[in-house]
This record gives C-alpha cells, sequence and structure tokens, in this order.
C-alpha cells in the first residue's frame, strides 16, 4: 500500500537521491557490461551447481565445501565430457555429409526451382567450396599480413576474453566454496527494519527460480529427446545437432522455433541432390515441431509445473524483450520466473492491499 505522508522537501531529497543512485548504478553497469558478465554468468553456474554441492556435501558428511566444490566441478566435467564423446562423432559424421552435398551442389548448376536464376547463381557462388579457396590467394594472404595492427589489436582482444573466461571459471570455484557466508553477507546489507519484508521477498524469488528452471531443465531435455528422434526419423542431416540445439534454446520461451531458419537451409541444401524434395522434407519437419510440441506443452509442462507460471503470450514476449535488454541473455532466461513474482507483488501489494493487510493481522493473532 502506498503511503499517506506528506512529500515534505526531506523526503522528496532522498526520494531523488535515491532515483539518481539507481540511475549512476545502471550506468556504471552498461560501461562494466563486459566485465561484469563472466560475474554474472559465474553466479548463474554457481546457483545451478549448488543443489549438487550441497548434496555431495551430504553424501561425504563434510562441513568444509572445498573438496564437495571440486567434485562438483569434476562430475559436470564428466557429464560434458561424456555426452561429447557420445555425440560427437555422429555429429562430425553430419558434418561431413552436409560438406559433401554443398560441395556436390556448387560442381553442378542446379537451379533451385522456387527462386529466380540470378539468385541461384549467387547462392552457388557462395557455397562453393572452391570459391572459398580461391579467396585465399596469395594477395589475398598478403592483404592481411599487411593489416598488422588490427591482427594484433584482435590477437589481444582474443587474450582479453580468454582471461575473462578464466576468471569466471575461478568465481565460480570461490562462489560455490562461500554460496552460504556470501548469501549471509548479502542479508547482513539489509538495515533491520526492512529485513523481514527483504528475506520474504528473497525467499519468493529463491523458490520461483528454484521451481521454474527445474521444470525449464527438465522439459528442455525432453525436448531435445523429441527432436533428435524426430528429426533422425525424417532423415536431415545434422540431426542430432539441430535437435540439441532446440533443446537449448527451448530454456528461453519461444526461442526454439529461431531453429526453423537452419532447419529450413539443411533440408533445402538435402533437397538440392534431387532424390529429396524440398517441400514435402519441410513439411515432415515442421510436423516434427507440432507433435514435439503438443507433447511438451499439453501433456508434460501442465503434468510438471502445473499453472504457476501460467502468463498470457503476450506479457512473456514483452517481458523477455524488457529484461533482455536490460541483462542481455541471462536477462531472457531469467525474465519468466522474475516477471511471475513482480505480478504477484503487484496483484498483492497495489491491486488487493487489504488482503494482504487482512492477512497480516491473522497472523498476528
Amino acid at each position: 500500500m502506498l503511503s499517506s505522508r506528506p512529500f515534505t522537501f526531506d523526503r522528496t531529497m532522498r526520494i531523488l537521491f535515491t532515483l539518481g543512485f539507481i540511475a549512476i548504478v545502471v550506468w556504471l553497469m552498461n560501461k562494466l557490461a563486459n566485465v561484469l558478465l563472466p560475474f554474472c554468468l559465474a553466479c548463474l553456474i554457481a546457483y545451478f551447481l549448488e543443489p549438487i554441492c550441497e548434496f555431495n556435501m551430504r553424501i561425504l558428511r563434510l562441513r568444509n565445501r572445498v573438496v564437495p566444490t571440486f567434485l562438483t566441478l569434476i562430475e559436470t566435467a564428466i557429464v560434458i565430457g561424456g555426452l561429447v564423446y557420445l555425440f560427437a562423432p555422429s555429429v562430425m559424421k553430419e558434418i561431413d555429409q552436409m560438406e559433401t552435398m554443398i560441395r556436390e551442389y556448387g560442381a553442378h548448376n542446379v537451379d533451385i526451382p522456387f527462386l529466380p536464376h540470378e539468385f541461384s547463381e549467387k547462392l552457388r557462388d557462395l557455397l562453393d567450396l572452391d570459391h572459398l579457396k580461391d579467396l585465399l590467394t596469395q594477395d589475398h594472404l598478403s592483404s592481411i599480413v599487411n593489416k598488422g595492427v588490427s591482427l594484433v589489436s584482435y590477437s589481444v582482444g582474443v587474450v582479453f576474453r580468454t582471461v575473462e573466461w578464466f576468471l569466471m571459471f575461478i568465481y565460480v570455484i570461490f562462489i560455490l566454496i562461500d554460496y552460504p557466508r556470501l548469501m549471509k553477507g548479502f542479508r547482513l546489507l539489509v538495515p533491520p527494519k526492512y529485513r523481514t519484508e527483504v528475506y520474504r521477498v528473497e525467499d519468493d524469488i529463491k523458490d520461483s527460480m528454484n521451481r521454474y528452471f527445474r521444470v525449464q531443465v527438465v522439459l528442455a531435455l525432453c525436448a531435445a529427446v523429441f527432436y533428435c528422434i524426430g528429426f533422425s526419423i525424417v532423415g536431415i542431416p545434422l540431426a542430432i545437432v539441430l535437435g540439441i540445439l532446440v533443446g537449448i534454446l527451448y530454456i528461453i520461451p519461444y526461442f526454439q522455433y529461431v531453429t526453423l531458419i537452419p532447419v529450413t537451409a539443411v533440408c533445402y541444401i538435402q533437397s538440392l541432390g534431387g532424390q529429396i524434395e524440398f517441400w514435402p522434407q519441410i513439411g515432415k519437419c515442421v510436423l516434427v515441431y507440432v507433435i514435439s510440441q503438443c507433447i511438451c506443452d499439453y501433456i508434460l509442462t501442465p503434468k510438471i509445473m502445473g499453472k504457476v507460471m501460467g502468463l498470457n503470450p503476450a506479457i512473456i514476449l514483452l517481458s523477455l524483450s524488457v529484461w533482455g535488454t536490460l541483462l542481455g541473455l541471462i536477462g531472457m532466461v531469467i525474465a519468466i520466473p522474475m516477471t511471475t513474482l513482480l505480478l504477484a507483488y503487484y496483484q498483492e501489494y497495489v491491486i488487493n492491499p487489504e488482503t494482504r493487510q487482512l492477512h497480516e493481522k491473522k497472523k498476528g493473532q
């Protein structure tokens, strides 16, 4: 409920000072985005790995978090390495098949049935690997070498990016080791008279995030499996790669449909050999999307998530745009749970403040 206190000069100055402080913080975050990004990603990774670290502590019956932290990182590396070991051969084989198709298309003057002849020739030049090799002639290489300053600048940039990602790994280690103490330290920063309300908001955010991300990870894994199987049945190249890509993008609502672009490109290249027609093949892929999405949206999601995050699609797209603008990719990942929580607080504090006051009176009794 909004305060009924008059806007005195002192209160007005405090409000202006607070708004100015927030503006300065936002400006600094924008200026230091490249520095803060590894730290923010490290916090997000540590947040995901914290339950595994806690589980390792319980299994090993240790109070010190150093050993469980490194064990968690080793387990994560083993899982990722195992997945790479299992899928890498198939992926490399599919990439070789795609390269062969592109070479064959570049070698033959095959027009695309639904595009003008001039566009087909231009696309053939772009896909011709021999044409790409011709670009690396002695003259081109000399011109590239002569741009020494640009090359040095690029190398320095690569070094700095490498250092940033190495720092992210270090951040993850230290955040996981001191996770409970860091959380306790952040709580102590809150003034005593606001702690009850702030702690409640913090617990609500934590519960909302945990519930949402656990469900989304399960749904993303299921979606990846469905799409990998579906694309493999259809018989398009890069079926596993595209299926995994759909699963990764599934964490952000509606982003899985972005993969229709590479799927269309793959079907188009596959159809150039003449053995498979483009439209029936893309139709089968669209059918894979429809069936997989129906299973995920109408069977798995209601059973796993229920209506906890039920938002209007327009609100979802708006929240993705706003949070993505503020925090980039991380903002898009956390957009749905944060928007749901903000709407819940808006309902509680602004629309129905009487209901909240009634609950507080009951608790006081």
